[in-house]
């Protein structure tokens, strides 16, 4: 005989059904006068919520402001910029302030770009009111936040950026440069170990090649050579690629999607070149000192073994470290510069050309800067 089973009491169901609730998309007004705020908090999703009417209080008398409040907001998808719109935009053509800053970055530009002006007119796209309003240092500091936000965002495991995309830019940003970068270092090698030996050899010291080669190339110019080479063929095509992106909307419609522009395309490209970077450097101080025993022992008869040995004496472990970690630090600040000026460049072929020219001079100052400090910093610390 079957014993039919208790109830759950209602009390266990009450914690899930609450949750729910909680986890929904909710909305409110606040103020008075003329100052108002629209509160968002929840799940924003395509679940059927909706925002409530303007109350009764808010008009368009002088100084009338409408500022946002999504700090308790856990999630948003594209119809919240419907639904935001609906309600906004008959505020918007009576002249009513709206302070759009509060809202996520992803719903700023596009609700900028399509509420209407006061005279029934367009508002003024995002990208031409901040590129006269904002300066350069001010632009670079957003994009660096973001980025950190993004980096936060993996850290997590809730990021948008695709694993394939990553590997895809490691292909594009590695094994591609690899040819030009070799190429390079051993001419820069070959012209260091020839200039230093005719000065060595005055004083009858060409044995002491290995030691200024290694020093030299393992150290400095490995990694500076890297920073050049994939600053004019990497970060130039960076801020080619999403330059382009961004004259043809595709940007915008990325952020109407909500994927995270920064998250997409930046975020995949920068750890492409933090894997690819330290990688490249040491391949072409491998280049460089092998360039180097060859001007020794063919031009100014170094034994090879004598050659080998001094350079394994003279190779220590700080001299590597140095030379991956300013490798490194370079390959950054080429993808910082290429996907700052590509994500930021105007909507015109010419716009995207000279943003490209900025981000391989940007690139290759912010190099040099980074090496003087460094230097210095590594010589403070005898490393």
């Amino acid at each position: 005989m079957s014993t039919a089973q208790p109830a759950l009491p209602p009390m266990l169901a009450v914690p899930d059904a609450e949750r729910a609730r909680q986890a929904a998309g909710q909305a409110r007004w606040e103020g008075e006068g003329p100052q108002w705020r629209l509160v968002l908090a929840g799940r924003w999703g395509d679940d059927g919520a909706t925002l409530p009417a303007a109350p009764p209080g808010l008009t368009a008398d002088a100084g009338t402001r409408v500022s946002f409040d999504t700090s308790a907001m856990t999630h948003w998808e594209p119809p919240l910029a419907a639904l935001l719109w609906q309600a906004l935009a008959p505020l918007a053509r009576q002249g009513v302030a709206l302070d759009l800053g509060g809202l996520p970055r992803g719903l700023q530009p596009l609700l900028q770009l399509s509420l209407p002006a006061p005279d029934g007119g367009s508002a003024p796209k995002a990208d031409e009111t901040a590129a006269v309003a904002e300066p350069p240092w001010h632009t670079t500091l957003a994009f660096v936040g973001d980025l950190l936000v993004a980096l936060g965002r993996l850290a997590r495991g809730r990021t948008a950026m695709r694993r394939s995309d990553w590997l895809w830019q490691i292909e594009q940003t590695g094994p591609r440069s690899l040819p030009i970068v070799l190429l390079v270092s051993s001419l820069v090698g070959l012209i260091v170990a020839y200039m230093g030996a005719q000065q060595l050899q005055r004083f009858g010291a060409q044995s002491f090649i290995a030691n200024l080669v290694t020093i030299g190339v393992v150290r400095e110019i490995a990694a500076l050579v890297v920073g050049i080479v994939l600053a004019g063929r990497v970060g130039a095509a960076f801020a080619a690629q999403i330059g382009s992106m961004r004259a043809g909307e595709e940007i915008d419609a990325l952020t109407t999607l909500g994927v995270d522009p920064v998250e997409h395309l930046v975020l995949p490209r920068m750890l492409a070149l933090l894997v690819t970077g330290p990688l490249l450097t040491l391949c072409a101080g491998v280049a460089g000192l092998a360039v180097g025993g060859v001007i020794a022992v063919g031009l100014y008869d170094v034994p090879a073994a004598a050659y080998v040995a001094t350079t394994r004496e003279s190779l220590t472990g700080a001299d590597l470290f140095v030379g991956l970690l300013k490798g490194s630090v370079y390959a950054v600040l080429v993808a910082l510069a290429g996907c700052r000026q590509g994500l930021n460049a105007g909507r015109s072929a010419q716009a995207v050309g000279e943003a490209t020219t900025a981000a391989v001079v940007q690139a290759i100052v912010w190099m040099v800067v980074a090496a003087s400090t460094l230097t210095v910093i590594f010589q403070r610390l005898d490393i």
